[in-house]
């Protein structure tokens, strides 16, 4: 379960620009996938205890609030970006003709591990870019839906 995660004002280049030099350059280059396809929407850090208590921090593109089974709000994000341990993970928060998009599409990306919205790789290299491009911009069109 999420909890304590809240949206950060850091900036993202700043939080880039800390990265690990191991990870700084493959986070950079999705994020400049990323961004211009999530171009008008908030952009923004997430910081806290996410799945299975871990700390993490997140960036997210497109941030909106949902609504928990128990009725409190959450801030969250549509496309979020996050270095782990040994891969880095896209989480994707959009659900195509009842299946999130990451379990559609993801197996077509490359060497990726396919979560229920999320993919995980080692690097940008094991990567379709042109096909994570799509895939965001599918994100994109229902963000855009659902506001």
């Amino acid at each position: 379960m999420v909890g304590c995660v809240r949206r950060t004002k850091r900036k993202i280049a700043t939080f880039i620009d800390k990265l690990p030099a191991s990870a700084r350059a493959d986070v950079q280059i999705l994020h400049d996938v990323i961004a211009p396809i999530m171009d008008g929407l908030p952009k923004a850090l997430f910081v806290g205890k996410f799945w299975g208590g871990s700390d993490q921090e997140i960036l997210g593109y497109g941030v909106h609030t949902s609504v928990r089974p128990n009725g409190t709000e959450v801030e969250w994000f549509h496309v979020g970006l996050a270095v782990q341990k040994n891969y880095l993970s896209l989480y994707i928060n959009a659900v195509e003709d009842r299946q999130y998009l990451s379990e559609k599409y993801g197996a077509s990306l490359g060497k990726v591990k396919v979560g229920k919205a999320s993919l995980s790789f080692k690097t940008v290299a094991d990567i379709d870019l042109d096909k994570l491009r799509d895939l965001i911009t599918k994100a994109r069109v229902i963000a855009d839906q659902v506001g």
